[in-house]
């Protein structure tokens, strides 16, 4: 079978657990190889996502590597069976593969969570505002790559997978595009709050000791809280965490910010608040 050239992050997560659980039970590649009747190079494949594994392979492995929990083997063999050929897919070679990966990680999430300071979370962007963010992208995009950015982002808004998002007065006050595209954008706010699935809240300036500027993040839920994962960007894209001990820290990090906002209905009247004074 040939080899994958490009992994998705979801193929990448399910290698790196399949490595975790291989080092915890104190195996290198070469004894795991010879307990499961392969050459070592398939071992190194499947745990760097270049080729995939059987159901029958996996549990196998997950039998020699001692794992005895049964949700979390049922979610590697979900994980290593899946054939979903997403929306998205019709964007492969036409954007990053970063695009993708996250509307794959919003597809199979269980839950959202974003905390915003500087702009308005993706998902909840008006077309005009998200139009503006890409435009102010370095180098420029031609108008065909912004084109496809857009309406990539648009596409990804159709989740409905419960969704917690805190946003900080900064962002909703700074204008990334002129001053009726705010006011669109703040109204949209409003109206998304009210969604079932959509916990909306607000960080106002007034509010005395706020240091955690820097909670910028997603944070989607797995099948299991092992299997959740972060997003942060990065100057080059987006970068996922899923080593357990900073799930921890960003769990927290979510719940002390969450603990210090307004309260959705606060949130919503201080949205319209700003929204009147545009």
């Amino acid at each position: 079978m040939a080899l994958r050239r490009e992994p998705t992050a979801r193929q990448m997560r399910l290698a790196t657990e399949l490595r975790r659980l291989r080092e915890a039970a104190g195996l290198t590649s070469r004894q795991a190889a010879a307990l499961l009747g392969v050459s070592p190079a398939q071992i190194t494949h499947i745990e760097s996502a270049l080729a995939g594994v059987s159901e029958t392979r996996l549990r196998r492995l997950a039998s020699h590597y001692a794992c005895t929990d049964g949700e979390f083997i049922d979610a590697l063999v979900a994980m290593a069976t899946d054939r979903t050929r997403g929306w998205w897919e019709e964007y492969r070679g036409l954007l990053p593969t970063s695009f993708l990966d996250l509307s794959e990680l919003d597809h199979h999430g269980s839950f959202r969570r974003d905390v915003a300071v500087l702009f308005v979370p993706g998902l909840l962007q008006t077309e005009a505002y998200a139009r503006a963010v890409f435009s102010s992208r370095i180098p420029e995009l031609t108008s065909d790559e912004l084109e496809l950015r857009v309406r990539h982002r648009m596409a990804r808004q159709e989740i409905q997978i419960p969704y917690e998002v805190v946003i900080h007065e900064a962002a909703l006050r700074i204008r990334v595009s002129d001053r009726s595209a705010s006011r669109a954008q703040l109204i949209r706010l409003t109206e998304l709050s009210e969604a079932d699935h959509i916990t909306l809240r607000v960080i106002p300036f007034d509010l005395d000791g706020f240091s955690r500027a820097s909670s910028t993040m997603t944070y989607v839920g797995g099948p299991l809280p092992k299997l959740d994962t972060v997003v942060r960007d990065a100057p080059h894209g987006s970068v996922f965490i899923d080593a357990e001990a900073q799930l921890n820290a960003y769990r927290t990090r979510f719940r002390k910010v969450e603990a210090v906002a307004l309260q959705p209905q606060q949130s919503r009247d201080f949205i319209h608040k700003l929204a009147e004074e545009l």
